[in-house]
C-alpha cells in the first residue's frame, strides 16, 4: 500500500481565492503604513468624508454679490444697531465719565492689591517705553529721540481727574497714540491706579507717612 502524502500544518493558499488573499495582504500593508503617520504634521486638510453641512456656499469679505444691487457682500449695519456684547451702557466704566459727560474724579471700582499688581504689569508693557518706570517721562524711546511726555509729578497732572487719565489712555493725546484697542477698560483703570501710586511715591511728603514709618525715619 502506497504511503499517504503528509498533511501540511500551514495554510494551503491553493484552497482560497488568490485575489482575495492579495486584497487582504494589501489592506494589511495599508494599515501598517497608515499607522506610521499617526501624530505627524501635514499641511493638507484632513479627510472629511461626511461633510454634514460643514462646507457650504457662502460669501467671503469683499467678494462680489449677485443678490444685492450694489454687488457688495459687505453690508453697512442698520442705524442704531450695536453688536452683541458691545452695548457698554456703563459710561463710568467704559468711558470714564458720569451721566453728565464729565470725567470721573475717582476710579469706578475699589482699589485692591491685585488691581495695583495688574496696573504695574500693564504699565510696564504699554507705558514705560515713553513715560519711564518712574513716570518721569524718560523712557527708552525718549532716550532715542522720541518727544518726551510730561512727568507725572507735574502739578498739572497731579490735579487731573482719574477719568481724564483714563480717556487719554483710551483716545490718545498729542504724540500719545490711542490704546483703546490694545488695552481693555479694566486694565486701563488698573493703569490709572498704578499711575496714582507712582505720583504718590515721587511726590510724597514726610507728613503723608504713617506714624509707624515716621518713627523709623527719625
Amino acid at each position: 500500500m502506497a504511503d499517504k502524502k503528509p498533511q501540511s500544518r500551514f495554510l494551503d493558499i491553493d484552497r482560497f481565492n488568490r485575489p482575495v488573499v492579495l486584497a487582504l495582504s494589501l489592506l494589511l500593508v495599508c494599515v501598517i503604513v497608515s499607522g506610521c503617520y499617526r501624530g505627524s504634521l501635514s499641511d493638507k486638510p484632513p479627510i472629511h468624508p461626511n461633510q454634514n453641512m460643514d462646507s457650504q456656499q457662502k460669501y467671503k469679505a469683499q467678494a462680489e454679490s449677485r443678490f444685492f444691487a450694489d454687488r457688495s457682500t459687505m453690508r453697512i449695519p442698520p442705524a442704531g444697531t450695536v453688536a452683541r456684547g458691545q452695548l457698554h451702557e456703563d459710561s463710568a466704566f467704559f468711558r470714564g465719565v458720569d451721566n453728565q459727560g464729565k470725567p470721573l474724579e475717582n476710579l469706578p471700582m475699589p482699589i485692591t492689591l491685585d488691581l495695583m499688581h495688574r496696573g504695574r504689569q500693564r504699565y510696564d508693557i504699554y507705558c514705560s517705553a515713553c513715560h519711564g518706570r518712574l513716570g518721569d517721562g524718560r523712557g527708552m524711546v525718549v532716550r532715542r529721540g522720541y518727544p518726551p511726555p510730561p512727568a507725572f509729578t507735574d502739578d498739572r497732572l497731579l490735579g487731573v481727574s482719574d477719568g481724564h487719565i483714563f480717556r487719554v489712555i483710551t483716545e490718545g493725546l498729542r504724540n500719545m497714540p490711542a490704546y483703546k484697542y490694545q488695552i481693555p477698560p479694566a486694565d486701563r483703570w488698573a493703569i490709572v491706579a498704578y499711575l496714582r501710586a507712582l505720583q504718590r511715591s515721587q511726590s510724597a511728603r514726610y507728613t503723608d507717612l504713617p506714624d509707624s514709618v515716621k518713627g523709623i525715619l527719625k
